[in-house]
């Protein structure tokens, strides 16, 4: 599946309808310090720190992205309820990291303390994970 991985500046319409799509999906654990779906995706807009993946016109996964200086820290990563366990996810950390890689900066994920399936996924991509 080739999803192509991308920071979301000037989102059309149905990107918008996808991306609301995509954080439906979220499991609540997922959303805070945001109060909904719909604040952290238009905060993510707003700050420029929404990317996602792209197959076919639609996106299907999402995360927000803080470019740091010493490192980048991806968080809140989702992806569409019928799509998982596809690699869309693999797929869209793996490019961030490599986008990383280039600018010279380590990728660490973040996601709530103490959560098993956050750490699991952190230690299957060898990389750093934070508390958020």
């Amino acid at each position: 599946m080739p999803v192509i991985v991308e920071t979301l500046n000037s989102p059309s319409a149905q990107d918008r309808v996808d991306l609301a799509k995509v954080y439906a999906d979220a499991p609540d654990w997922l959303l805070p310090p945001y109060a909904d779906a719909a604040e952290l995706v238009e905060r993510g807009l707003a700050d420029g720190l929404l990317v996602a993946g792209r197959f076919n016109d639609r996106l299907l996964g999402a995360a927000l992205l803080v470019r740091g200086e010493q490192h980048w820290q991806l968080s809140h990563l989702c992806v569409r309820k019928v799509t998982r366990h596809r690699g869309v996810g693999r797929r869209l950390v793996e490019e961030i990291a490599r986008q990383a890689r280039d600018a010279g900066k380590p990728l660490h994920l973040a996601a709530p303390k103490d959560h098993l399936e956050s750490q699991a996924f952190a230690a299957r991509l060898h990389l750093p994970l934070e508390s958020l």
